[in-house]
């Protein structure tokens, strides 16, 4: 237990004090400082240094960042605009996946003779764009008071959900007709029903009564994200989701906005963990012919996703020119589902080893390549340019 301890101290020593050196150089030269968080991942990790060498827990504990990014979502986001939203950019959502899926896998298949099951797959996880990258590089003030911020919350939420269908479909070990996705609408319905619940009868007349301790309100709100993001895994949704219903349950209330300024410390914190662990998946050993393809997939991915996003958001959803274009290199990457899904379609045989390590290697390039376009482009907390620099 103790050597355990000892070696976990170890790893958070690595991590964060080779973050704060790589980051001052990172900022020194005007780089985006994520950067410096994946470039450390890739130093140290099991295909660098080896220094942390089994990243499996890392990547684990890295995930709650993204449950509590998706928690404060949900607090800024009133049910109403949340409903309205989903509806007006469902269309566009899923024809943007579709669309770059088709692209994805007819590249694959005519230019680098992967198998027809390879190339869907490849297709589908590279698709999706990324929450934790689109959302960590916008500014709050236009993430939670804005018609752009609104928007890409709505498309981000639609293609998690479109994500866990895809995760359902293909590795709960079924064939044919799966049950567990064509429930998935209904227990979302159901969780979201159970939290509104729960949240008006249980946790706000907690808050009121203990409101005047503040450290009262930050362990009762991770208490409630942690326990509804379970919750809704154990219904077969995901922690994600479940946090993000957990957030838009009290998001009514006013007390949302204490919440939501108390807790954003913690979740950088774990934020610095995930891109780690991003980097620390990263393998740059690849055969030539499989270098090119993952380039390949990776500039279709950064060159037309924009694009799509654009024409799709402009002619479907009526947005502005300037809007459309800014929220199209915002969400110009592929997702961290696409690790997600790569690792389960390996383990589950339905991918070969070269496949799994093209989705890995090719949406790793798109978070790095995506975040340059957007720190240097386009307003953001973390822009190496003053004039850009905005939260």
């Amino acid at each position: 237990m103790h050597g355990a301890f000892e070696h976990l101290v170890l790893e958070m020593a690595i991590i964060f004090g080779g973050a704060s050196l790589l980051g001052t150089v990172f900022v020194w030269l005007k780089q985006p400082i994520i950067m410096a968080y994946i470039m450390l991942g890739v130093i140290v990790g099991p295909h660098g240094a080896s220094l942390i060498v089994n990243d499996g827990h890392i990547d684990s504990i890295s995930n709650m960042g993204i449950i509590l990014l998706m928690f404060l979502l949900g607090l800024h986001l009133h049910p109403r605009s949340l409903v309205r939203q989903l509806k007006q950019t469902a269309v566009v959502t899923f024809l943007s996946i579709t669309a770059t899926g088709i692209m994805i896998w007819a590249l694959l298949i005519t230019c680098f003779d992967f198998s027809m099951i390879d190339a869907i797959i490849s297709g589908l996880a590279l698709s999706f764009s990324s929450t934790v990258i689109s959302l960590k590089l916008i500014p709050t003030s236009t993430l939670h008071h804005r018609r752009t911020g609104e928007v890409m919350i709505s498309i981000l939420l639609f293609e998690d959900i479109l994500a866990i269908l895809t995760i359902l479909i293909l590795y709960s070990g079924g064939q044919g007709f799966n049950l567990d996705a064509v429930l998935l609408p209904l227990k979302t319905c159901a969780f979201s029903l159970c939290a509104w619940w729960l949240v008006r009868n249980l946790v706000l007349p907690l808050f009121s009564r203990f409101d005047i301790i503040s450290e009262y309100i930050f362990l009762m709100s991770l208490g409630w994200c942690f326990a509804a993001a379970q919750m809704a895994e154990w219904l077969g949704l995901s922690h994600e989701i479940g946090a993000f219903i957990a957030g838009v349950a009290i998001a009514t209330s006013p007390i949302a906005l204490v919440i939501a300024e108390g807790l954003k410390p913690l979740r950088e914190f774990f934020l610095i963990l995930f891109f780690f662990s991003v980097g620390a998946q990263f393998n740059p050993f690849l055969s030539w012919n499989l270098f090119i393809a993952v380039i390949a997939c990776a500039l279709l991915v950064l060159v037309t996703k924009p694009f799509i996003f654009r024409v799709l958001l402009k002619s479907l959803a009526g947005e502005r020119a300037d809007n459309a274009s800014e929220m199209g290199l915002r969400l110009g990457q592929s997702s961290e589902f696409s690790l997600l899904l790569a690792c389960g379609a390996l383990a589950g045989g339905k991918i070969s080893h070269d496949t799994a390590l093209l989705i890995e290697a090719a949406a790793i390039i798109t978070f790095v390549v995506s975040t340059y376009l957007v720190v240097f482009k386009l307003p953001t907390p973390i822009s190496p340019k003053g004039e850009l620099r905005s939260d």
